[in-house]
Order: C-alpha cells, then sequence, then structure tokens
C-alpha cells in the first residue's frame, strides 16, 4: 500500500517516535503531577504547545507544496482561516438554546446588526458532520478553483505568489464586512462547547492537545506518501524542469492541482483545530503577513524536509511567545533578521545542519572502521622497502 510506505523510512518512524513520547509525556505531566510540582505542564502551557502543533501542520502543508512542487505559497493562510472559520461557525451555533420550535438562535453580532433570520450559509453547521466535512471542502473548493485556473494558464514563479497574495488580501477585505455576516472586524469567538465537551475544562483542552498531535502525525504521513510516490517524483521533476517534465508526456497541471488541494485541505484541518484551543478567529488570519510568516517558518526548518517545517513552526512560535512578552513591538524586526541570517549563513534550514552533522558522523564512523580493518602496514618488513626503493 502506498501509504505504508512512509513507515518504512527511519526519518519518518524518528519523527513519528518523538511526536508520540512528547504527546505522551505532557499528558502524564498535566495529569499525574500537582499543580506545586516544579515538572507539572499547566493547563495554560498544554493550550499554548497545542497551538503550535496546529502552526505545525500548517507549516507542513505548506513545505508540501513549496519544497516538492516548487509552488511559493503566500496564500495558505486563507485556507488555514477558511478552515478556522468553519469550526467557528460550528461553535457559535453551540451557544444558547434552540428555539421553541426548532429554530436557531442567532449568534450575538447578528443580534446587534438587527438580522432577523440566519444566511443560508450558516444552515447545517449546528450538525459536527457538516461542519467538519466543511473544514475539509472550504478550503479544497477554494484551492481547486484557484489551482485550476492558475495551473492551467501556466501561471509560475513569482507571479503565481503574488496571486495567492491577493487572493488572501482579498478574502481579508470581504470577512472584515459586517454585511458578510462572520462578525466583522470582531469575528468568532466566546465559544462554549464542543461535541457537548465544555471548552473551558482542564480535560478538553488535554483532548485538543492530543488530537491536534495526532492530526499532525497523519498530516506528516499523508505528505510523506504523496513524496514518496509516482506523484511525488513527477512533483519533484515538475520543481525542477517544469518544461521537460512536460516534453515527456505529463500533465503537469493535474499534478499541481492535486497536491495543491491536498496541501489546502491538512491547511484547513489544522486552522480548525487551531480555533477552539485559541478561543477565538477572526479576518486577521488571512493577513498576508500571517502567510509569509508560514513560509518564514518553512525555510528556517529546512523546506523539502517535511520534518524541517515542523521544527522551525515550533521554534519561531516559541521565540515568538517568548519575545513578544518583552519587546513586542520589535519581533518583527527580529523575525526579518533572523530569516536574513538563516538565508546567508544556513541555506538549508535546520534540518540541512542536522543531516549534515548526521552524515559527517556517519561517515566518519565508517572511516575509522575502515582504518581499524585494514592491514597495518607500518611496520612492514625490510625486504618489502628495499625492493620498493630499487625499483624506483
Amino acid at each position: 500500500m502506498w501509504l505504508s510506505r512512509p513507515f518504512r523510512e527511519r526519518s519518518t518512524q524518528l519523527f513519528l517516535g518523538v511526536l508520540l513520547a512528547a504527546l505522551a509525556a505532557v499528558t502524564f505531566l498535566n495529569l499525574a503531577l500537582p499543580a506545586d510540582n516544579p515538572f507539572h505542564v499547566s493547563t495554560y502551557t498544554v493550550t499554548l504547545l497545542g497551538k503550535y502543533l496546529s502552526y505545525a501542520l500548517l507549516a507542513v502543508a505548506v513545505d508540501l507544496v513549496w519544497g516538492y512542487l516548487g509552488i511559493l505559497s503566500l496564500g495558505h493562510g486563507a485556507f488555514f482561516a477558511l478552515g478556522g472559520y468553519a469550526m467557528g461557525m460550528y461553535l457559535m451555533r453551540q451557544i444558547g438554546d434552540r428555539g421553541t420550535y426548532g429554530d436557531p438562535v442567532l449568534p450575538d453580532f447578528m443580534v446587534f446588526l438587527d438580522w432577523d433570520s440566519l444566511p443560508w450559509y450558516w444552515l447545517g453547521f449546528d450538525m459536527p458532520w457538516f461542519a467538519f466535512l466543511m473544514v475539509i471542502l472550504a478550503p479544497g473548493l477554494l484551492a481547486l478553483v484557484f489551482g485550476f485556473l492558475a495551473f492551467r494558464s501556466r501561471v509560475t514563479g513569482v507571479y503565481l505568489s503574488i496571486i495567492t497574495q491577493a487572493m488572501t488580501f482579498a478574502l481579508m477585505l470581504a470577512f472584515f464586512r459586517n454585511e458578510m455576516g462572520f462578525g466583522g472586524n470582531n469575528g468568532l469567538t466566546d465559544f462554549r462547547e464542543l461535541l457537548s465537551f465544555d471548552l473551558r475544562s482542564d480535560a478538553t483542552r488535554l483532548g485538543l492537545f492530543i488530537a491536534t498531535g495526532i492530526a499532525l502525525a497523519l498530516g506528516y504521513v499523508i505528505c510523506r506518501a504523496i513524496v514518496a510516490s509516482k506523484l511525488g517524483r513527477v512533483s519533484v521533476a515538475t520543481r525542477d524542469a517544469e518544461a521537460r517534465t512536460r516534453f515527456l508526456g505529463y500533465r503537469v497541471e493535474r499534478f499541481q492541482l492535486f497536491v495543491f488541494v491536498v496541501s489546502a485541505m491538512l491547511a484547513g484541518v489544522a486552522g480548525a483545530l487551531y480555533v477552539p484551543q485559541v478561543g477565538i478567529i477572526n479576518p486577521s488570519e488571512f493577513s498576508p503577513i500571517f502567510s509569509i510568516e508560514v513560509v518564514l517558518w518553512v525555510a528556517l526548518g529546512g523546506r523539502g524536509t517535511l520534518y524541517g517545517a515542523v521544527i522551525g513552526a515550533i521554534l519561531v512560535n516559541y521565540a515568538k511567545t517568548v519575545f513578544t512578552g518583552v519587546m513586542p513591538d520589535a519581533w518583527l524586526f527580529a523575525l526579518g533578521g533572523l530569516f536574513v541570517l538563516v538565508t546567508v549563513f544556513l541555506p538549508k534550514g535546520i534540518a540541512g545542519l542536522l543531516g549534515y552533522r548526521f552524515r559527517g558522523h556517519r561517515f566518519k564512523g565508517r572511516h575509522s572502521k575502515r582504518r581499524s580493518s585494514a592491514p597495518d602496514t607500518s611496520t612492514s618488513d625490510t625486504s618489502t622497502s628495499g625492493t620498493r626503493e630499487a625499483t624506483a
């Protein structure tokens, strides 16, 4: 099976092992240790780690199209936000009782705007299966339409990046409008329940953290399976030589469209897991700056490795949490300086540095083993040396 291939790779086994061990450790330290223990992981920290893992899944989605397909997408924040809004709409429908005859109660911002009925595109979001389906379909359909038009027209390079950024900016402006019915500037917030579980309870927070970790593991495996398949090899060939790949008879736009849609769906799942943990979704998630920041995560971690994207997302967001607490106004300058330093001194990112050190250590080990198994010629007999000197 194509999905079982990644489990035979050493890098996938190592990544999944570290991820599952981290999930188990955080769960144990949160549940088993008392709050006054110095090793206790608080619920606030669990929620923060869950947010980092949702960002990591988004970074993996971006790395799939940028690292292996060669498409620098500056619009994945739109797919992330659409998944988040789909989840937010479901959570808003869970607030309050339903009417006497089953009529839905309007969200607070609709009551404030004197709306008398629920918009048609809000219908069905009181059912979890429909909402979870829209988490995948909404960003997937947008990516399908956008990708079909772009790849069919053979828009590539910086032009495609600009178009993806323009798409994100247009959606941000649209969602800022109160007439759209998504809360305007304030967005959707004040969530209470998810599948009848209290979102403010410690157990639900821990469950969301574990669910996000499992989603990251599944997303990573899916991406690794795509990369290891024929689809992945054609994608890499398209990245390196698109014209030559077309000349060989491949319909490049079909491969690009499929990978782009899968990446958008993964970004939507990341946004859906992000919203209940953070407690809000607003149009700022559509900001082009956010999409550019995701690209920086991937570049820092290591483009074209998948696990490097996870490392970059977690490290950068942890640094952002610490740095903004000390100097919040200088964070963007620090992030830009970090990107310049990585581009100049570490072009392959942290994953490239780790791979270089690992290969160097392995090469040294093999080299020393060969030297130890080779015969010692330092004490050769005098007759052999004399023969060599005579021959010389």
